[in-house]
């Protein structure tokens, strides 16, 4: 029986821990989930509601193009010189007025690699195949090809002598 009242004890204690974890969990979730996303949203539509034609802009398809006109629900853009396209003003992603576009870097500046001796300029590696490599591929898959051709051919073969037996 007194071990009884010693059980009683230790749980009495716990119904005040767990009513605490319970207020807790809804406040971690405001603090690191809720909060942090309304006010993301928040930024993001103050962003699209002050986009003015000339604007650069990279839309949530990773696509970058020019605001050419905005109106209440949408604007059109010019996507290359010549095309323009009609999209909803929740396409656009960010505004990239001040940053170069990916499309827009020069990749192949190579000033920094004048100033440096041959050995220590970075090996520059060939991409393209020569034609020997590409030409020997070919024929490693035509005798593929024939090998499983002939295979077939006879496997039917075998087949129809079998049937007629």
């Amino acid at each position: 029986m007194g071990s009884d009242m010693i059980i009683a004890a230790q749980q009495g204690g716990s119904g005040a821990f767990n009513l605490l974890l319970l207020l807790a969990v809804p406040l971690v979730f405001y603090f690191l989930l809720i909060r942090p996303q309304s006010k993301r949203r928040k930024e993001q539509m103050q962003m699209q509601s002050n986009l003015v034609p000339g604007a650069r802009i990279m839309t949530t398809s990773g696509m970058y193009a020019n605001v050419v006109s905005v109106d209440d629900d949408g604007l059109v853009l010019e996507i290359a010189p010549g095309v323009e396209a009609r999209f909803v003003k929740a396409a656009v992603m960010q505004v990239v007025d001040g940053e170069k576009a990916a499309d827009e870097v020069d990749l192949t500046d190579d000033e920094d690699d004048e100033d440096l001796t041959e050995d220590e300029a970075p090996a520059k590696a060939d991409l393209t195949k020569s034609d020997a490599k590409a030409d020997a591929k070919a024929e490693k898959v035509e005798k593929a090809d024939d090998d499983e051709e002939s295979a077939g051919a006879t496997a039917v073969g075998k087949g129809s002598k079998k049937s007629s037996d």
